[in-house]
């Protein structure tokens, strides 16, 4: 899949630099065109000379060096990457490039590129876990930008924990189930619901969840991403539209029901991860309700059930369930699985650590019509929303 493809590596200053000499020499051996750009630090640990003979094209090094004086070299290499893939990606990079600091060749190239940006860390098991860093990669994930987590181990400086670079061979497969998937929903249309209702009591009172949005979002992305038309339905919540993405904002289960019915006809996938209140207050009070002695009820009533609607009404569109579940969530998931008509459902234990509401991360079970089980294992939301997609386009196509 990499045959052709122009792939610019970034290569910064760690001591993982030695493995980015592999990871050149992987994707030579796969058919890429390869240019490295290093930084000052990387040098110290590999020389260019290395990275030129594995990629058998020069390597750059300093903004300033203009190798042919009809180009400036940093905007040439920007346009010319069909990819830019940073290994190892350090947390020195990782702050310039939520930054928008632009000091060096890498970092200046990596601002005026239009392509696709790929981004492995490797530091520092601390370093890693430091909230600097931590909001920096959500920063850059914001942006459409992918990581490639590392993995655990022994580490250089002594630690075990995560932050060691993946190994080559497993990032060079990423890149070629990436490059397998980008386009396939070229011309198609998907609806994704994201995000928790408010189902009000009184003008200042409301029933709501902890759903913050945050894997409807990384759906809608990726959908975005692989080529779609994206309408995203989004409920109170305080994330930015991806890029490409028309979002349409609703506050109540009733106004989510009547934004997804009106799209419905015209789409081809729906995905409905919004967490939609099952109940709300029978009676809203116009004014706000005054502290009394004694206790208070609430009566409530059904809203209305979006997701079975959609069961019973699709015609060609592939539909896509969520079960955010604390008790038996396979046997749960199967069974709303089957009584609401899906041809796909995604669920996870909310009581597992670092899963669920609010979380960047989540663990989750994909269960399809043929009841196959695909396990994701703990991951950002947003690698979880290209797995997600990778078991969708195998479903339809049949796979």
């Amino acid at each position: 899949m990499l045959k052709g493809k122009k792939i610019v590596l970034g290569v910064s200053g760690g001591i993982a630099v030695y493995k980015a000499s592999a990871l050149t020499s992987k994707l030579v051996q796969a058919g890429a065109e390869v240019k490295v750009i290093m930084t000052d630090s990387a040098q110290n640990f590999v020389t260019p000379l290395t990275f030129q003979a594995l990629s058998r094209n020069p390597v750059y090094t300093d903004t300033f060096d203009e190798k042919d004086p009809r180009y400036i070299a940093h905007i040439d290499l920007a346009d010319w990457a069909d990819m830019f893939l940073i290994a190892p990606a350090t947390a020195n990079i990782l702050g310039k490039m939520a930054n928008g600091i632009a000091d060096d060749m890498l970092s200046t190239t990596l601002l005026a590129t239009e392509a696709p940006v790929y981004i492995a860390p490797a530091m520092n098991v601390h370093m890693y876990a430091h909230p600097a860093v931590k909001e920096n990669m959500v920063t850059l994930e914001k942006w459409g930008y992918r990581f490639i987590e590392p993995g655990e181990g022994y580490l250089a400086c002594g630690y075990v924990g995560k932050g060691r670079l993946e190994e080559p061979e497993t990032i060079v497969h990423v890149l070629e189930e990436q490059y397998k998937n980008t386009g396939w929903l070229q011309g198609k249309k998907v609806l994704v619901t994201a995000g928790p209702t408010q189902e009000k009591i009184d003008p200042v009172r409301y029933f709501t969840n902890p759903s913050t949005g945050k894997m409807g979002f990384s759906l809608a992305a990726e959908a975005a991403r692989l080529g779609a038309e994206v309408t995203l339905i989004a409920g109170p919540v305080q994330l930015d539209t991806p890029a490409g993405v028309h979002r349409v904002d609703v506050t109540t289960a009733e106004e989510m029901f009547g934004a997804v019915t009106t799209h419905f006809p015209t789409q081809d996938i729906v995905i409905k991860s919004a967490a939609v209140a099952d109940y709300r207050p029978k009676v809203v009070h116009e004014e706000k309700m005054k502290k009394e002695p004694g206790d208070y009820a609430v009566e409530m009533e059904r809203t209305k059930d979006i997701l079975k609607y959609l069961g019973e009404n699709k015609q060609h569109q592939f539909l896509l369930g969520f079960a955010a579940e604390t008790t038996n969530p396979i046997a749960y998931a199967k069974q709303k699985l089957e009584n609401k008509r899906l041809d796909a459902i995604v669920v996870n234990n909310i009581k597992q650590p670092g899963t669920g509401f609010a979380h960047d991360t989540n663990t989750v079970v994909y269960i399809n019509r043929a009841l196959e089980e695909i396990s994701l294992p703990l991951m950002q939301k947003t690698e979880i929303a290209g797995h997600i997609f990778q078991q969708i386009k195998k479903d339809i196509e049949g796979e």
